[in-house]
């Protein structure tokens, strides 16, 4: 089989080496899949560069989702079928072109577009988690972010607009707003110091109940002030670098929440039974069309430095998918 590791943190596009190793057979409990599709995330990228929360332990293979198709299962494994196609999420090490793993890092994938299914279990997840779980919205309800023609920002778009949630989306470029109101972002301004006088311009003073920032900096505390008294605001990136501004008049006088969000911890604290309501929510939707994931560019593993080269581009329109498996 063929992996892509790196033995040391730095640059990925100088440090990621593709391998090649023997296959393993499955043991019991174990499925074997070769993977059809696994995309490039930001984490990903400084993760390998030394700049995330988590320095993995070396020689490591990124890559944290995808699609497969399953290809042999071990002793006791009843519920997965050789030619069935399977989610991969929890799984870890996912740029490679075929895997062994536990039974239970493999969900069972339903009909639909397979590319699209790929992407499900990384920035879709994180968009219905920051929607479900800090504040219970209703229809109507205005919620404002950063970042928004992020691949999150983007689902978080998508998912809202289903239930009615009204969203408020914070960019750098101009350039941007007419893509983001195609998908259904309901009011799109550009950052800067009086972001509060239009956001309550635009959205004519209603109470904006939910914030979610992964830019941090000075950004940060300018969603802090849109907020309504009582409101939340998450905090689950640092793309400027740079960490939160934390306004603490809006804190103790509006009584804003703090609160923070890593998916990664989620994986690891949240039940069976919670992975499998939000899987089954998000399936249908991707599998049926209803929302979408931007796709820039797709390379095969002998490519890898040009992928994550492209993956690391501002230019990009989209997500940078690994296929191994490729015609």
């Amino acid at each position: 089989m063929k992996i892509i590791e790196f033995a040391k943190l730095g640059n990925p596009a100088d440090v990621l080496k593709l391998k090649e190793l023997p296959s393993r057979l499955p043991g019991a409990g174990e499925v074997r899949v070769k993977i059809i599709a696994t995309p490039i995330h930001p984490a990903n990228l400084l993760q390998i560069a030394g700049q995330y929360a988590a320095t993995p332990e070396l020689p490591a293979v990124p890559g944290g989702e995808g699609i497969a198709e399953v290809v042999e299962v071990g002793d006791g494994v009843e519920h997965l079928k050789p030619g069935q196609r399977v989610l991969m999420a929890g799984a870890g090490g996912t740029w490679r072109d075929e895997l062994t793993a536990p039974a239970t890092s493999f969900i069972p994938a339903p009909q639909g577009d397979a590319e699209q299914l790929s992407m499900l279990a990384v920035n879709p997840l994180t968009a219905h988690l920051l929607l479900t779980k800090f504040t219970d919205l209703s229809e109507g309800d205005w919620i404002i972010q950063s970042a928004a023609n992020s691949a999150v920002g983007e689902m978080v778009i998508q998912l809202a607009a289903q239930r009615g949630i009204r969203t408020v989306n914070v960019v750098r470029r101009e350039i941007l707003i007419p893509g983001l109101k195609s998908i259904g972002g309901d009011v799109i301004l550009t950052d800067g110091p009086d972001l509060a006088e239009r956001v309550m311009k635009e959205t004519g003073g209603a109470p904006i109940v939910l914030a979610f920032d992964s830019v941090a900096g000075e950004t940060f505390e300018r969603l802090m002030s849109t907020l309504a008294f009582g409101a939340t605001i998450v905090s689950y990136g640092v793309l400027s670098g740079q960490l939160p501004q934390l306004n603490l008049t809006s804190v103790i006088a509006n009584d804003v929440h703090v609160r923070g969000f890593w998916l990664a911890k989620w994986y690891e604290t949240a039940s069976q039974e919670d992975r499998q309501a939000a899987f089954g929510t998000l399936m249908p939707l991707f599998a049926g069309g209803q929302v979408k994931t931007r796709i820039d560019s797709r390379f095969p593993l002998e490519e890898i430095s040009e992928a994550v080269t492209r993956a690391s581009e501002s230019g990009r329109d989209g997500k940078v998918l690994l296929t191994p498996n490729a015609d």
